[in-house]
């Protein structure tokens, strides 16, 4: 705050802010309200032509700043005097004190223009506006950082809190006394180890009370940070609560723990918007493959537990989980040939999966966050077979699939007794592997790993494996040939393919601006209910139902793509004709539903007619202000994060007999169904509409 009111009279870092003169202010008697009004005068960087027909040179804003010290906030209230009639400026600014962290400072700043008229020069008016606002915005943190290095110069580090008179304070003590006391709340243990902050804890009681400070269970406390996080400056601390914190709003299935979500934090160097796109991104592929449950629920083939040199083998000096790979004992031309490449992809992400699960253990064993694992691998047989193309092809897409799923999974990987041959392979391979992870590779040749800087340094000399001359058995196949009865045809292995990955009752779909994703459903009998389930995930859309007595064209699957785009991140199918016209071929049925980035949505129909139903997904534009064409400030710095006009969903879709529809998508447990399974897992709120009912 101090910092802050050293930008009056006026500011050499704001050239436009000119002069300004109090106009009212008020002080409370204890002094822990302060409202000072001020009237700001502006030079506004505006063509000479343009000031000259105004008639003015420059420009007055009245500001009122509302500091309440009790509360610890401060709002800042700021409106256009001159031109009032012509234009409206209004900007909102909010200083508080973090939630979570009371040494953190939050702040937020809002504005609406509004352009009436302006000699003919509106639209000049509007763009001026939006350059100095935009200038501001990036100059307001600097500004402040300048006052706050000019009170350290003078030896202002601290400032102490406002505190309540003495009468005031015994006046707040009695009246303390007199309130009622609220029963003690137990808090489960099981809550501490799920990673809840002391308010959540709360809430899931049903308990409207305020959390307790400082106790043992708070999500920032300095001991869990210590003992499940490890060391975290506050920025990263910060960045770690909003991400979790707007996961817990948009997110409505399973919410990862801290330590998985700090894992992208950092793969994307705590850059928050990056890390949330990549982490919905994953979250929405574990749920659409069903990792979370492969650990229960998938058996490797026999082939994979007889010839996959590789297995969990204890712990590294740092206590991560170790895994060895013997890489070049293994025939990953046969390995392919008999599975194919979903099942050894499939087996690589249940090895990940126990890795994280190992982690967790090693974490309670030491006493201290492990996060990540060690891995082993040992060249030693490498040769020009494991240069097959397929089976290079396999192993970049396996790599593909873990960097994107698992960052800062692998702590160190220790790659020994690599052989001539191993510069080709690194050479393919490298492209595909983060910068980050590639700094983790220790790669030695021959018996390097013996001497000095090899092994010993990383690995007890107790668990050392006998293979590499240590004394620890090591229970990790040794691999060897498959046997070439066990390969399969392409065909086989194809169908083996499909089998394998479409367990998945979700189809993945892109949405282009200008080109929406159509699903059509034909229903025979009225009053039956069309489901739906799908994940947004990225861009955002909205969600449109629409009816037709006739059926539309089916796509065309032309070399153009005018009707039907096929994309690596799926299908896009447009089934309204360019011709048909909204009101006389087709109706729509329920109001369009905005969907974000990230969110989950499940909703029902319940038909009034036969016919034909078309479910779109379409691309959502920007919109614009209410008032005005000028884009909001929170719109435009959101269009530049956006890469493309490309939108990603993940949808399943049912039709269910109204005899089997229980009349909400929390209780679909229909045999008819496999839409229960989904309702089951997935936390819904839900919007009542006349004939639906959507739910987020």
């Amino acid at each position: 705050l101090q910092a802050y009111e050293r930008r009056f009279p006026t500011c050499p870092l704001i050239p436009m802010f000119v002069a300004s003169d109090t106009v009212s202010e008020y002080k409370s008697e204890d002094e822990a309200i302060h409202v000072i009004e001020r009237r700001c005068k502006l030079d506004i960087d505006a063509p000479r032509l343009l000031k000259k027909i105004a008639g003015v040179d420059y420009v007055y804003f009245i500001q009122k700043n509302s500091l309440n010290r009790r509360e610890r906030t401060l709002h800042i209230e700021a409106y256009n005097e001159t031109f009032s009639n012509r234009v409206i400026i209004n900007e909102h600014c909010c200083y508080t004190v973090h939630p979570d962290n009371e040494d953190w400072t939050c702040f937020e700043q809002s504005a609406s223009l509004d352009i009436k008229s302006f000699f003919g020069f509106e639209s000049t008016v509007e763009k001026i506006a939006m350059k100095q606002y935009t200038s501001n915005i990036k100059k307001g943190k600097e500004i402040i950082e300048y006052y706050l290095k000019q009170l350290e110069e003078e030896g202002i580090t601290f400032v102490p809190r406002w505190t309540p008179p003495v009468a005031c304070k015994l006046e707040s003590s009695t009246a303390h006394m007199r309130r009622p006391v609220s029963p003690a709340i137990n808090i489960p243990d099981s809550a501490t180890k799920e990673g809840l902050n002391n308010k959540e804890i709360l809430n899931t009681s049903g308990s409207p009370s305020e959390p307790t400070a400082g106790t043992p269970d708070d999500k920032l406390d300095a001991d869990y940070i210590k003992r499940y996080l490890g060391d975290l400056t506050p920025m990263q601390e910060s960045c770690l609560i909003r991400l979790r914190q707007w996961l817990q709003e948009t997110h409505k299935g399973k919410i990862p723990k801290d330590e998985h979500i700090l894992r992208f934090l950092r793969a994307r160097d705590f850059n928050i918007d990056k890390a949330r796109e990549i982490l919905c991104q994953s979250l929405t592929w574990r749920k659409q493959h069903q990792v979370d449950y492969i650990l229960d629920t998938w058996n490797p083939p026999q082939v994979l537990q007889d010839y996959y040199a590789g297995g969990w083998h204890h712990h590294d000096k740092d206590g991560r989980p170790l895994y060895v790979l013997r890489l070049g004992q293994m025939d990953t031309k046969g390995l392919v040939r008999a599975l194919g490449e979903e099942a050894l992809l499939r087996y690589v992400l249940s090895i990940n999966e126990e890795g994280l699960r190992r982690c967790e253990e090693n974490t309670k064993v030491f006493g201290r966050p492990i996060s990540s694992w060690t891995c082993l691998v040992d060249l030693e047989g490498l040769n020009m077979r494991h240069l097959w193309r397929p089976g290079v092809k396999a192993l970049l897409r396996i790599i593909e699939v873990v960097e994107a799923n698992y960052p800062e999974t692998l702590g160190r990987l220790l790659i020994l007794r690599a052989p001539r041959v191993f510069p080709v392979l690194w050479t393919l391979v490298s492209p595909f592997i983060d910068d980050n992870t590639r700094k983790k590779f220790l790669i030695y040749a021959g018996n390097d790993y013996q001497g000095p800087g090899g092994l010993l340094d990383y690995i007890d000399k107790e668990i050392i494996p006998d293979f590499l001359g240590g004394e620890c058995m090591c229970e990790v196949p040794e691999g060897g040939l498959v046997p070439k009865s066990l390969y399969r045809t392409a065909e086989e292995l194809e169908n083996e393919d499909i089998k394998l990955w479409t367990e998945t009752i979700y189809q993945s779909a892109s949405v282009f601006k200008g080109a929406p994703h159509e699903v059509l459903i034909q229903i025979v009998d009225a009053s039956s209910v069309i489901t739906w389930d799908f994940d947004v995930c990225k861009g955002d859309i909205v969600f449109n139902i629409f009816h037709s007595k006739r059926a539309p064209q089916p796509p065309k699957k032309d070399s153009l793509g005018a009707h039907s785009i096929t994309s690596p991140g799926g299908n896009n199918v447009q089934l309204i004709d360019k011709v048909w016209q909204l009101g006389r071929d087709y109706s729509m049925v329920e109001s369009p539903l905005i969907c974000k980035e990230g969110e989950s949505v499940q909703g029902s129909h319940v038909t009034r007619w036969p016919g034909f139903y078309i479910l779109q997904w379409k691309f959502h534009s920007m919109p614009a202000c209410a008032t005005t064409n000028l884009p909001r400030v929170d719109d435009v710095l959101a269009s530049l994060q956006v890469s493309s006009h490309k939108c990603k969903v993940m949808y399943y879709t049912e039709v269910i007999g109204s005899e089997d529809f229980r009349g909400s998508m929390t209780s679909l447990e229909s045999s008819h169904s496999g839409f229960s399974q989904l309702s089951a897992a997935t936390t819904s709120s839900s919007q009542s509409h006349s004939s639906s009912m959507i739910s987020r």
